[in-house]
């Protein structure tokens, strides 16, 4: 708790207002690799408490639409439309298809994790399935030049999803932005331009 309490980051989320420390992750890979357009559809999978939801808004404007979803609640953020689901079902799925009004998206952004069993095998196996259900929503929804974020673990089927990313998009870039954690085995993983 001390950790966190000290982390830089934390500190300037607080004091610029940002609801989380990876606000700061999606800036500094936004900042690099151009991924938010003005006007843009952006698709933010496990997005509470907001951090991301909240770069994404500011960045596509008023013209923009940001759509979260998270199993979690999540205080609203303006002209953010957020659902409150499980990614793997079904009907939430079709929530966020219907909240698209058939707009293509040109970025899927993904920082969603599992409650963790402490069992690293058994976790890894959750990260990466969930990891492959952005993916698989990624190719029906992106537009061609569109690109899809999101967040891995190195360990276990780390490598067979890395080759079905570069199966999917033409370009796969590993990201670790500088507000990652040094300890953590965190990796962002960005694919552009579907095959």
């Amino acid at each position: 708790m001390r950790e966190h309490l000290n982390d830089p980051y934390v500190q300037l989320a607080r004091k610029e207002g940002w609801r989380s420390r990876a606000a700061f992750k999606l800036m500094e890979m936004d900042d690099k690799d151009k991924l938010i357009r003005r006007g843009g559809v952006v698709v933010d999978l496990g997005a509470a408490p907001g951090g991301w939801s909240q770069v994404a808004v500011h960045r596509v404007g008023g013209e923009g639409l940001v759509v979260a979803l998270d199993l979690l609640e999540m205080v609203p953020i303006h002209a953010v439309e957020f659902i409150q689901g499980d990614f793997r079902e079904d009907d939430v799925l079709e929530a966020l298809e219907k909240k698209l009004e058939g707009r293509r998206v040109g970025l899927v952004m993904s920082d969603m994790a599992p409650n963790m069993s402490g069992v690293p095998l058994v976790d890894q196996a959750r990260i990466m399935y969930l990891a492959e259900l952005g993916l698989e929503f990624s190719k029906v929804h992106l537009k061609p030049d569109g690109a899809f974020l999101v967040k891995v673990f190195q360990g276990t089927d780390y490598e067979s999803f890395h080759r079905a990313m570069r199966e999917a998009f033409r370009t796969v870039v590993v990201r670790k932005p500088d507000a990652s954690r040094d300890r953590s085995a965190e990796l962002y993983l960005l694919g552009r331009v579907m095959r």
